[in-house]
């Protein structure tokens, strides 16, 4: 005959299980969070331009001969045994991160044979006593599917404030173009093989995309957050010096790592160059990637807003059917206020800047700047504004960036105009 135990000897048995389970746990503080310290959006695996409809007497210049023009670089050719390490410029610190992984565009699987992060010395070498290999539920290979997001396990690492980490990743199968953010501004390597743990990558060729690297996460206290800012290619940071981490959002960063006291607070890119509010184009609309860009990334509890000029250039410098106008504009940031207030966010407001000098730029065009302009800082719409407008124009021809700010192309400034926005915030504006 069984014998059975006591109700209380059984829970004496429970107790030491549970007790003997338990220093395998996270030692973290109870309350810390997942924050997002660096993310990128991405965009379409094959990216349709958006041609603008054009006034009768403009006709398309040749860009080649151009003062000042400069295009983005090509999508780079990924293909299966290679690796790619790409380095990003993290945020806030933190002991333990894990990083997210999205193939949202690709119209084929691609396989991760390995995966490492690591922080960069120089170029492409790493720290080698840094060096963490990323497993995925456990197993070093996952295959992420169309449109996936796969997120690693945590790993510890000590990572400092604006700390360069390195991501390797090994791509045991891809095919077609891969998901992408293009300029990354930051220079990649890619070798054939799996390198992915090498100490620097040998013969690399490189490029400046970022490749199905969605973000990298840290576990912190829990009043920290993070800001996503929403834009184009000016928030991109274009035509910024490329591995001078000089973009207005990562200038912000700096500044909020500097201070002495509050909370942590993350400051995100989520620009894309050529991307509009309202139409698809430079990947897809804002309207259309506000959920994935910004609401889905960990602990954002701000947006910062600035985008709408390619609107303008592109759809806005005609009158008549298709013609965009303030109002749609308008309408498109109504609906983004809602989307964020919906979900518990604060949202700020960006003037948008100047452009006189851009082939594109004309009367009617400046007319619907100026229109949006008055209702981001009249409305009351938004939790809060910043007015870069007024700060990056020329006093004395107010629809012209200064010459200090303008990095040659009178529509995106250089490090010095990113820094003057940078500097424009008010740091106490961002309430947690």
């Amino acid at each position: 005959m069984t014998k059975r135990l006591p109700i209380l000897a059984i829970a004496g048995i429970l107790f030491t299980l549970s007790t003997t389970i338990m220093p395998a746990q996270s030692k973290s503080a109870p309350n810390d969070r997942w924050v997002a310290t660096w993310a990128t959006s991405e965009e379409m695996a094959v990216t349709a331009p958006d041609r603008p409809v054009l006034p009768p007497n403009i006709k398309m210049p040749d860009f080649r001969h151009m003062k000042g023009a400069h295009m983005p670089p090509g999508i780079p050719t990924i293909s299966s045994n290679q690796t790619v390490r790409m380095i990003v410029h993290t945020s806030i610190p933190g002991h333990k991160l894990r990083i997210e992984l999205s193939n949202a565009f690709g119209k084929d699987a691609v396989v991760i044979g390995d995966a490492h992060v690591a922080l960069r010395v120089t170029g492409s070498s790493i720290d080698k006593n840094s060096d963490r290999p990323l497993t995925f539920s456990g197993n070093k290979q996952v295959e992420i599917g169309p449109g996936m997001v796969i997120v690693s396990d945590p790993v510890n690492l000590s990572l400092k404030p604006m700390s360069d980490l390195a991501v390797s990743l090994y791509i045991a199968k891809a095919g077609g173009i891969p998901t992408n953010h293009t300029p990354g501004l930051h220079t990649a390597y890619v070798s054939t093989g799996d390198t992915a743990a090498s100490a620097s990558m040998p013969a690399p060729k490189t490029n400046t995309s970022y490749v199905w690297l969605r973000s990298v996460d840290v576990v912190a206290p829990a009043n920290s957050f993070a800001i996503s800012c929403l834009g184009d290619s000016i928030t991109d940071g274009f035509r910024t010096t490329v591995d001078g981490n000089m973009a207005w959002p990562t200038l912000l960063a700096k500044r909020f790592s500097e201070r002495q006291q509050g909370p942590r607070i993350a400051v995100l890119n989520a620009g894309i160059s050529g991307n509009e509010v309202l139409r698809d184009g430079a990947g897809v609309s804002a309207l259309a990637r506000f959920d994935r860009d910004v609401e889905s990334e960990p602990g954002v509890r701000w947006v910062v807003l600035l985008e709408a000029i390619n609107d303008i250039n592109i759809h806005g410098q005609i009158t008549g059917p298709g013609a965009v106008t303030a109002d749609d504009l308008i309408a498109g940031y109504k609906q983004l206020i809602a989307r964020a207030h919906m979900d518990h966010l604060k949202i700020m407001g960006a003037t948008l800047t100047p452009d006189e000098g851009v082939w594109l730029a004309g009367p009617t065009g400046e007319a619907t700047r100026q229109k949006v302009n008055q209702w981001i800082r009249s409305s009351g719409a938004f939790d809060a504004i910043v007015d870069f407008d007024a700060l990056v124009r020329e006093p004395a021809h107010p629809k012209r960036m200064r010459p200090e700010f303008d990095s040659g192309d009178h529509i995106h400034p250089n490090d010095a105009g990113n820094a003057a926005m940078a500097n424009a915030f008010h740091l106490n504006a961002f309430t947690n």
